[in-house]
């Protein structure tokens, strides 16, 4: 009989890639490998930053691990890529990756779903720089929209701040979001699942030195704390994740998705972003969760797996696992 890692067939591990997160998804990818192929799976590394789809292509994978984070793996390029040559993948479709990496996208879509979202003003040149503490308040947050692990992100503090940290978030995108800060406490929500199924794993709270939970202390730094369960009210908690179900839900997402929030003094979840594929490392959220949900890291990465599909035109092309 079958085994069910063998059902899987031939797997690949797709990472590295080309973003400025390229180092994250390093590290991503091996330990889903290492993962995966401690339970069984065949799986292999593949670094998309270094091999192009012709070499993907004659790799002849049943199905992909999407480890990519960033431009060229989490946007939708690679998973339309993917979609043409027919190898079913982990995670959200060309559209909703499309939508969920591009934060003013996100914005929009969740203004239009009636989902809360901190209030923001698109920057396109230094003439709209004018007025905008007046509109958002200090601080504020400028970010660039297409880049993820608060790359290009800065908290301006004072007005003659802004010039400069324009300037500085302008080298990673030609627009830029500023957007409302909002003072309080930083969740995460990890989801798994697609449409109905989806089911949100236990709220984390993120506790980082001076409330910095830059890109050293995401990923590198022992210091940040990870409360999980976060120590919320059964409502508040309720709420949260509520909401971080119907945020994915509102972009399309599938597969697996985590959902990043502020709670205020007052207790109200504000919608950050949704990241339709997180980071897998030793410092990651998604298999902080799962743990606390019962789920071991080995256990997530089948799980993710399983339901690797072609997403465009899924009623004529479905993939399942093999029998």
């Amino acid at each position: 009989m079958t085994s069910p890692a063998n059902r899987l067939g031939k797997v690949g591990v797709l990472y590295g890639g080309r973003s400025a997160e390229r180092e994250v998804s390093l590290m991503s990818g091996q330990g889903v490998c290492e993962a995966l192929i401690s339970v069984g799976v065949d799986a292999h590394l593949f670094d998309t930053g270094k091999y192009g789809l012709g070499e993907l292509a004659q790799q002849s994978f049943d199905r992909v691990f999407i480890a990519l984070h960033g431009r060229f793996g989490e946007d939708g390029t690679m998973q339309g890529a993917l979609e043409l040559l027919g190898i079913p993948y982990t995670g959200s479709g060309p559209l909703a990756a499309s939508l969920a990496m591009d934060k003013i996208m996100t914005k929009k879509v969740f203004q239009q779903a009636g989902l809360p979202t901190p209030s923001y003003r698109v920057i396109e040149s230094t003439a709209d720089l004018d007025g905008l503490t007046e509109q958002l308040g200090l601080p504020l947050i400028l970010k660039a929209p297409n880049e993820g692990s608060t790359l290009g992100l800065y908290k301006v503090t004072a007005a003659t701040e802004l010039a400069r940290d324009y300037a500085q978030a302008l080298t990673f995108d030609e627009q830029i979001l500023a957007e409302q800060f909002i003072e309080g406490r930083e969740l995460t929500v990890a989801i798994l699942g697609r449409g109905a199924s989806a089911r949100a794993l236990p709220t984390i709270e993120i506790v980082a030195p001076g409330g910095n939970y830059d890109y050293e202390h995401k990923y590198f730094s022992d210091d940040t704390q990870y409360l999980c369960p976060a120590p919320l009210t059964p409502s508040v908690n309720q709420c949260v994740q509520q909401l971080a179900v119907q945020a994915y839900r509102s972009l399309g997402c599938e597969g697996w998705g985590r959902a990043d929030f502020m709670l205020d003094k007052n207790e109200r979840p504000w919608l950050l972003e949704i990241n339709t594929s997180p980071g897998m490392t030793g410092h990651s959220l998604v298999p902080m969760a799962a743990k606390a949900a019962g789920m071991d890291y080995a256990a997530l990465c089948v799980s993710i797996l399983t339901e690797a599909s072609c997403k465009v035109g899924r009623q004529a092309n479905v993939h399942q696992v093999k029998e």
